[in-house]
Order: structure tokens, then sequence, then C-alpha cells
């Protein structure tokens, strides 16, 4: 009883916590990305790389800088990567300085770079120092940056009338970055050093154990890396156990902070649609349906861990096997649900270890496209997509032309909404039915039957949704699931981008429609019913047979 209560109290300061900065922060946003004024630092900037800071951008334009700027950081990571015996700080940890492997090395940059954080390595004995830092660190940066700027260009395409323009993607990049990442993680990695966690370049620290055996404690510039890769939504450890290793995540109070980080700028980022399209009730409406669709499954998961099916779960009283003691069921499952619903891979307990109910929920809430709340940018765009079907549907049943935000949708809109919502789903059934079908790819799992076939399907899911996390019953080092991996995550990225892009150039063309008898209202309880409504109806009509094969099979034995 006293777990549950700190549970229900934890929940609830979090809520309490975020209710507080929804306002401030989001109306902070909303000015980052709307001022004409260039700090002085960002005009040095543009200068250095030759940015005409002035000159907007239309969606094509926008969308080349978009692609150009990622696959430039691909290759630099990759190259990081393979010359790291080169590097200063290039070994440390138990790292040797050996180059990474080609495949390898190109899944995770292309991980890092498309916000996933996929690992396939163990990080302490594959990267040195100089790669964690330069390369995965930066990128935890830069590519949450890239997943704001294409929501703040897709809100601009409702916010704007009659204009081919969205706004510069390298402005808002920088923005992103200088006002709002940087200076944010940078307090809190201070905090989070004062709470224990470690912030080294010494390889390790000896120590003796109880039993007289000598044993080498890792250290790491972790502390710095911890800060941005939750409130990034990124979720790489520089640590294999991520949040769940003591020096990522020491105590309760880190555990309960690093939840907050993932999840503040997803939620306050609808305020800032709202505020930049002029009606906030809008934004309001979207973090409900966020926020309710998160407590359900919070709710659902919770629940299956605490009264589990499994006779030896039973038995104990609780399905503990996999969570941290010092945490306990309500903490992990909290963090579990945040991070699947964010495309955050950092976990604090086995997520393969989580009864079937509680992993198919965790594996649902990714394939819903993560919109409660979603990513760093990803999660808005995400919505205002499935916001758009909600819409087109309504009108469907009524007979009327679809309007949204004063905005006509034809043809062109529900296309490139309809592309956006459906790169995921192909990526992930595809990806996980050649994995199946491949005799030499069953090698790689360690479970047989319903449960083997999950974990196969998280990864994939996983991958395409840039989410990072795993079921740990898989491995993944092979060149097959190593580059179809990087595939899902490539198109799972970029495809619902440059549908969104292609989305917000229409829309700002678009002279804005006024309100009339038969305009649906979109800032009610009953707009966001519909909205919810079809952000589930989406998902369990793609993905119940594949559910029902594993998760809900795995529950239900």
């Amino acid at each position: 009883m006293s777990d549950t209560l700190a549970g229900l109290l934890q929940v609830g300061a979090l809520v309490l916590l975020l209710a507080l900065v929804w306002k401030p922060f989001g109306d902070y946003m909303a000015r980052v990305y709307s001022s004409e004024k260039h700090w002085r630092v960002e005009r040095a900037l543009y200068r250095l790389v030759r940015v005409d800071a002035s000159a907007e951008q239309r969606w094509s334009t926008y969308a080349a800088g978009v692609l150009g700027f990622s696959f430039v950081s691909i290759v630099l990571v990759y190259l990081l990567q393979r010359l790291q015996p080169f590097l200063p700080l290039g070994f440390g940890r138990g790292v040797n300085g050996d180059t990474v492997p080609a495949a390898m090395a190109f899944n995770t940059a292309v991980s890092f770079v498309t916000n996933t954080n996929w690992q396939s390595y163990v990080p302490e004995t594959v990267l040195g120092d100089t790669v964690q830092m330069a390369g995965l660190t930066v990128q935890n940066f830069v590519s949450a940056a890239v997943g704001m700027a294409v929501a703040i260009a897709l809100v601009r395409g409702f916010a704007r009338s009659g204009t081919d323009r969205i706004g510069n993607f390298w402005v808002d990049l920088t923005r992103g970055t200088v006002r709002i990442l940087l200076p944010i993680s940078f307090v809190f990695a201070i905090v989070m050093v004062a709470m224990g966690v470690v912030m080294s370049l010494r390889s390790g620290v000896n120590i003796t154990a109880v039993d007289g055996t000598q044993h080498t404690l890792p250290l790491a510039p972790a502390a710095s890396q911890e800060a941005i890769k939750e409130l990034g939504t990124n979720g790489g450890g520089i640590y294999n156990a991520n949040s769940a290793h003591p020096f990522e995540n020491p105590n309760a109070l880190s555990n309960f902070l690093e939840i907050f980080l993932l999840l503040v700028i997803p939620v306050s980022l609808t305020r800032t649609f709202g505020t930049m399209v002029r009606n906030t009730r809008q934004g309001l409406v979207l973090v409900s349906v966020m926020g309710v669709i998160w407590a359900v499954f919070v709710a659902l998961a919770w629940l299956s861990e605490r009264f589990p099916n499994g006779a030896a779960a039973q038995a104990a009283g609780a399905a503990m096997e996999g969570k941290e003691v010092r945490l306990g069921i309500p903490s992990s499952i909290l963090f579990g649900v945040s991070t699947t619903g964010t495309s955050t891979g950092a976990v604090n307990s086995t997520l393969d270890s989580y009864t079937g109910g509680a992993g198919g929920i965790a594996m649902l809430n990714m394939l819903l496209g993560e919109v409660a709340p979603g990513g760093v940018g990803a999660g808005i765009y995400g919505i205002l997509v499935l916001a758009i079907i909600a819409v087109f549907l309504a009108g469907l049943m009524v007979g009327r032309t679809p309007e949204y935000l004063g905005k006509k949708l034809g043809r062109v809109q529900i296309t490139t909404a309809a592309i956006s919502i459906l790169a995921m789903p192909t990526l992930v059934l595809i990806g996980a039915g050649l994995a199946i079908a491949l005799p030499s790819t069953l090698n790689a799992l360690n479970n047989g039957g319903e449960h083997g076939f999950s974990e196969v399907l998280y990864a994939y899911a996983s991958a395409a949704n840039n989410n990072g996390s795993a079921f740990a019953g898989i491995t993944v080092t092979s060149d097959f699931f190593q580059s179809t991996l990087a595939i899902a995550m490539l198109f799972g990225r970029f495809v619902p981008i440059l549908a969104s892009l292609a989305l917000a150039g229409s829309l700002a063309k678009q002279r804005r429609v006024p309100a009339g008898a038969g305009t649906l209202p979109t800032d009610g309880v009953l707009f966001g019913v519909l909205v919810g409504g079809t952000v589930l109806l989406v998902a369990a009509l793609t993905f119940f047979p594949a559910l029902a094969l594993g998760p809900i099979a795995e529950a239900l034995s």
C-alpha cells in the first residue's frame, strides 16, 4: 500500500509540475521562434556558415536543409567511430580504442542523427569519450532541435496565410539549440551532478569488494549527456544499463527529474502551438488528448505489473524481476510509459521482463505514433497530422468540406497526412515480417513463441518510431539487423518530416476561411474525443493482428 501511495503521489507531483510550466515555457518557445531579433552569438554563427538569417524559405528549401544537415551529420558521426583509434580520449572505461565495425558505426550514426539513440553495442567497452561527447552528445542536441524546427514550420503553416514561406531552417535549428536546449541542459546537468550522477574523464576507479576481489567501476562524463538525453527525448545512455545504472540515475529524485525532463518540451509545445495560431484552446485540446492516453496507459501497465498472471510472479506478490528494488513498480512503469510515449529510448527497468500486458502497453504506446505526448517536435507534428485526419473523417460523416483552423483540407493535405501516418506501420510490419521469415535471423532470439515474436516486433516498432528502447532478449548485432533497423530509423524519421513540411507549405499558401455554420469546432471536448478516437483507431486497425500474435497472446496465456 505504501508503494502504491508513493506512486500516486509521484504521478500527482509530475502532473502538477508539468501544468505549472506549461503556459510560461510554452509561451517562451513561441517567442523564441517568432522573434525577429537574433542574439549576438547567433549572428556570428550565421556569418560563419554563410546563412542569410533574414531570408525565409519555401517548404522544399526547408526540407533540403533538414536532409542536407542530417546527411552530413550521419557522415561525421560515422567517421568519428571509424577513426576512433586516432582520436584523443579515444579509449578508456575498458574501451581498447578499436575501430567500430562498419555496420555498427552506420547503425549508430543513423540512430543518433534520427533522434532514435538505438544502441546495438555496449557503450562502456566500444565507444571512447571523444566519440561520446563530440559525436553522440552533439547529436542529442541538434537532432532534437531538428524535430522542434519541423514542428514549428508546420505550426507556421496553420498560422500564416497567403504565403509560400514557412521560416528558415537554419535559424530555427540554431534557436532551438542555443535558446532552449543548451541553457536548460546546462542547468540540469549541474543539478544531476549534485544528485550523484558521475561527470569524469577518468577511465574508472578501483575498488575492493566485500569478498576481497578487485573491480574497476567505469567512470564517464555522464551528467552532461544525461540531461540532454532526457530533455531532447533521445535516450542513449553512456552506460549499457542506461537509466537503471546508479551512475546515471542514482536515486528516486533523479528518476523523477528525468521523467519530468523528457516530458516537459513535448507537453509545452502544445501551448506553443496554441499561442502561435492565436487560439490557446487548440493547444489545450491536444495536451488533454495526450494526457488522457498517457494516464490510461500508465494505469493499465501498472495494474498488469501489480497483478501479474504468471505463477512465479503471483507467488511473489508482484512482477519485480527486471525492476529496480530501490524505485519499485510505480516508478518503473511511470518511466517506461513516459519514455515509450516520447520517443525516448531511456530505460530504468528491463522492458523484456515486463508482463505481457505491460510490455504490450509499452509497444502500443510507440505504435500509436508516439503522440502521448510524443518526441521533441515529433509529438506535436504527429498529433496535428492525426487531427487533420480526424477533421477529414468528421467532414465525410456530415458531408462537408473539412476545415481546420480556417484552412480547407483538400487532396494535397490529406495525401501528405496519409503518407505521414502510413510510413511507420509499413516499416514496422515489413521489417518484422522479414526478420521472422528468414531462418537465419531467428538465431538472434533468446526466447521462442509469442514473446520471441514480441521482441522482433518491438525492435522494428522502436526503430521506425525513433524511440530506441528494446526488449533485451533479442541480439541485433548481425549485419541484417544493423542494416534493416537503420533503414527503418531513416525512413521512419524523414518520410513523416518531408510529409509534414509539404503539408506546412500547402497550408501556408491558403487564405484563411471564416468559420461557417458547418465548420466543426476544434477547440472543445468533442473534437478532443474525435482526435483521441482517431489515434486509437488508426493503430488498432493497423497493428491488432500483430499485437494479437505477440503481447496479447502472452498476456492471455
